[in-house]
């Protein structure tokens, strides 16, 4: 240990004065997602960059989705290697000398972005997620300057690693006491819950159906709970109910029981669906009060009905009860990494050695029924390091394209369903 952190040491000192700095990495080489270790290069710190020594990553299914290469007929063409990961969390150890958000020593983390272009109406309301300029946290381009690559006009390498640098402005503050370990994925599934909580105006006392009990449902729970509303987890069974209510569930509704359906219809302020492939969501819009201040279903599932949802509200003006969120800004990711650690909210999660990335990335494509999230020990990443289990046998995935996304959004429209 002392050895390995005395060699990262001098090798950040002798690249100090250079335009690049060496990071060890766990990366693929193609869609099969088999990964393993390897050394390639970030840029130096500028003036307004700090620099993160990694401690912990998590694991997204939407890193999944990247690497795989599922979103390439949306997002267009993977760049490999590919280096995923935006749910970064670590230790401060250098900064620029026009750095004034973070100082050595703080804890910090990255989510989901490193930049946008700080000018648009969406960048100067907090909203960066929405800017067309937003450079992810990986597989992004550097668009505005302020989130280079090494080489030039490659892409940008997420958190997969041992070595973060970021623009002090994507820079999460993670309160000390606050373990390392829980804030990466409160960067990524929290604020993804958080956000539409926030942009809908959900308050204490609002009753919200969260659809899926995965990471994001599990986590999503115990945020709702903590902002005081009643929460109904929407599962396909009752074969979950004990994790439901112990994130904080007020009820369970099965939705393949006609009983549990016509009990609970009209019942929910919003509804929040964190299915990640493409299913029938028409279907739980009967559970909705349509005389509530909200009545909406949020769609966050990477699938034909996220784009669908979105242009939904956009030629309805926001009338559509069938609407969709991402990501949030970076304050409201400041803002759910303050309130978790307020309320002590944890993901549940298991903390894993970079070997098993392969294993990992089979139990996301398999389904997570256990609820929890995966988060990488980054000090176990070493140079040639191999998977333990051979590349996952990913599912057939047709991947969602825009005539996909267009024809989903055609059949809601012309049915009325968003009404």
């Amino acid at each position: 240990g002392k050895a390995k952190n005395a060699k990262a040491e001098s090798n950040l000192a002798m690249s100090a004065d250079k335009e690049s700095i060496p990071v060890l990495c766990m990366a693929c080489d193609g869609p099969s997602c088999n990964f393993r270790g390897v050394q390639l290069a970030r840029r130096n710190i500028g003036k307004n960059d700090i620099e993160i020594a990694m401690k912990y990553c998590g694991v997204c299914h939407s890193d999944l989705s990247i690497a795989a290469g599922h979103l390439e007929g949306f997002a267009g063409k993977v760049e490999y290697k590919c280096v995923p990961g935006h749910e970064l969390a670590g230790v401060c150890t250098r900064v620029g000398e026009a750095v004034t958000k973070v100082k050595v020593g703080d804890h910090v983390g990255v989510g989901c972005m490193v930049d946008s272009c700080g000018k648009c109406k969406s960048c100067r309301s907090g909203n960066e997620n929405k800017c067309m300029y937003q450079v992810q946290t990986y597989q992004g381009k550097d668009l505005n300057g302020r989130a280079a690559v090494w080489p030039p006009k490659s892409r940008t390498l997420g958190g997969y690693t041992d070595v973060m640098v970021v623009h002090e402005n994507f820079a999460i503050n993670i309160p000390k006491h606050f373990p390392l370990e829980a804030a990466g994925p409160v960067m990524c599934a929290g604020v993804t819950m958080y956000d539409p909580m926030l942009q809908h105006g959900v308050k204490a006392g609002d009753k919200v159906g969260i659809v899926g009990l995965g990471g994001l449902g599990n986590l999503g729970t115990k945020i709702a709970r903590a902002l005081g509303c009643e929460v109904s987890v929407i599962s396909r069974s009752h074969g979950k109910d004990d994790l439901a209510f112990a994130a904080g569930a007020s009820n369970v509704i099965a939705s393949t029981s006609e009983e549990d359906m016509a009990k609970h219809a009209g019942s929910l302020d919003i509804i929040i669906n964190t299915v990640p492939v493409y299913h029938d969501y028409n279907a739980y819009m009967p559970l909705l009060n349509r005389a509530s201040r909200i009545g909406k279903q949020v769609l966050l599932g990477l699938h034909e009905g996220i784009g669908a949802g979105f242009i939904l509200n956009a030629v309805t003006f926001g009338c559509s009860r069938i609407t969709s969120s991402g990501i949030g800004g970076i304050p409201a990711t400041q803002a759910v990494i303050d309130l978790c650690a307020k309320h002590d909210i944890r993901p549940d999660l298991e903390i894993v050695g970079a070997s098993k990335l392969n294993s990992v990335y089979q139990q996301l494509d398999d389904s997570n029924d256990s609820g929890k999230r995966f988060v990488i020990d980054i000090s176990t990443i070493k140079e040639g390091l191999v998977c333990d289990d051979p590349a996952p046998r990913l599912k057939d995935y047709k991947g969602m394209t825009i005539r996909s996304i267009v024809g989903e959004f055609a059949k809601n429209f012309v049915t009325l369903r968003w009404r």
